[in-house]
């Protein structure tokens, strides 16, 4: 099948053994429905794609029941770590994280539950493994508990079992020029949305941090680059998006053939979300649309 037939949301892309393996938010109904779990899909070229394969389905009395959401998958040491976000009946929703010997799974639970704060409203949570080979969760505190949400980073055991430090908070939805309010009917709130963060070693070794909120086109994705090269920042957000046209919750990876590409999920309503790739090239500064 072709990307333009998978309905996906916050794909995330695992270059291993020369193939690409895709996931992604796949339950057609991840906003209500209870969590069915997590799909991989396969391709050699990234053009034609192998009909999925379960990556993850919940074990009995697992807690996540619902909000299944932008699962990550990252090599770390001999093994492959699932981040992945749920809501429970009596949970609030947090990121999660699992386990497997290969990309493809199936991958069963690690941590005890969330690993980000219990009594927060939590979601999308990356690794990312400093110069020190010091883990940390990056992960959004929603908006919708606090109004302008943020994008937060907290160190992980070893073992990436749990955190081990309180979680700072990097920057908010609000510092960047192209994060505009909503409002959410169904809550009566207003704020500012963070989604989705992805941090990215430049070649030149500036620090950058992918992230995505809601911009005047609609959905939108940019970044903001760290001063001190480090994952506490502080964080200087560039000056417009690299993705303003109704798409976000991006990553970026090399493919084989040496080039950077940015994966995103557009247009962004349901049910017509698909993975878009997007050839980008690093500059002196940052990012720029190749």
């Amino acid at each position: 099948m072709l990307a333009s037939e998978i309905q996906i949301r916050d794909p995330f892309i695992v270059a291993h053994d020369n193939l690409y393996y895709m996931f992604g938010s796949t339950d057609k109904d991840i906003w209500k429905a209870l969590g069915t779990g997590f799909d991989v899909y396969k391709s050699a070229d990234l053009k034609k794609w192998e009909n999925p394969t379960p990556a993850f389905r919940p074990p009995e009395g697992f807690w996540g029941t619902h909000n299944f959401w932008a699962p990550e998958v990252h090599k770390y040491g001999d093994n492959f770590y699932m981040f992945a976000t749920f809501a429970g009946a009596d949970s609030l929703r947090g990121t999660a994280i699992l386990k497997a010997d290969h990309p493809s799974g199936s991958f069963t639970p690690w941590s005890d539950g969330a690993v980000t704060p219990r009594d927060w409203a939590c979601l999308d949570g990356t690794l990312f493994v400093d110069d020190n080979s010091n883990p940390w969760i990056v992960f959004c505190h929603e908006w919708k508990q606090i109004g302008n949400g943020t994008i937060c980073a907290a160190r992980l055991s070893d073992d990436l079992k749990r955190c081990i430090s309180e979680p700072v908070v990097l920057f908010s939805s609000a510092s960047a020029s192209w994060s505009v309010k909503i409002s959410s009917s169904t809550k009566g709130i207003e704020g500012y949305v963070t989604d989705g963060p992805f941090l990215y070693r430049l070649q030149n070794g500036k620090l950058l941090l992918l992230w995505s909120c809601i911009g005047k086109a609609g959905y939108c994705s940019g970044y903001a680059i760290s001063q001190s090269g480090e994952v506490t920042g502080p964080w200087e957000q560039c000056s417009e998006p690299l993705f303003a046209g109704d798409g976000g919750h991006g990553m970026l990876f090399r493919a084989y053939d040496g080039r950077l590409l940015l994966t995103l999920h557009s247009p962004n309503k349901t049910p017509n979300e698909r993975a878009v790739f997007i050839e980008l090239e690093e500059t002196k500064t940052g990012l720029r649309v190749k």
